[in-house]
């Protein structure tokens, strides 16, 4: 049985916020089954999107595990903001979750794969 959404977001700000991070919720999605996008920023404004891997990329050993890929980078918010509101008008149960990681990298945090 695949983890909520619910539940896997409250577990990733609880691991941010005891690495020294930040963290919020700035859209809510679908409890059960919302796809979670992550936008990453770092302590110099550099920014980073992070999206749900294409399916191609989940491993059958694993079937449970989130893979995230990464979707746009970069200092423009207004580039990533787009993004996101394209992905809110395809699914609108989509979470977003803005962090700031701190000490910990976001690929310690989010398992990434690469395209």
């Amino acid at each position: 049985m695949r983890v909520t959404s619910d539940l896997w977001v409250s577990a990733l700000l609880r691991r941010i916020f005891s690495a020294g991070g930040f963290a919020a919720v700035v859209k809510r999605g679908a409890t059960e089954a919302g796809a979670v996008f992550v936008l990453a920023r770092d302590r110099m404004g550099e920014m980073a999107l992070y999206g749900p891997a294409p399916q191609t990329s989940y491993d059958s050993a694993m079937p449970d595990d989130r893979f995230f890929t990464l979707l746009a980078a970069g200092d423009d918010a207004a580039v990533l903001d787009a993004r996101l509101e394209r992905e809110k008008k395809f699914d609108p149960d989509i979470w977003v979750v803005e962090i700031e990681a701190g000490a910990i990298s976001v690929e310690e945090l989010i398992s990434v794969k690469m395209p």
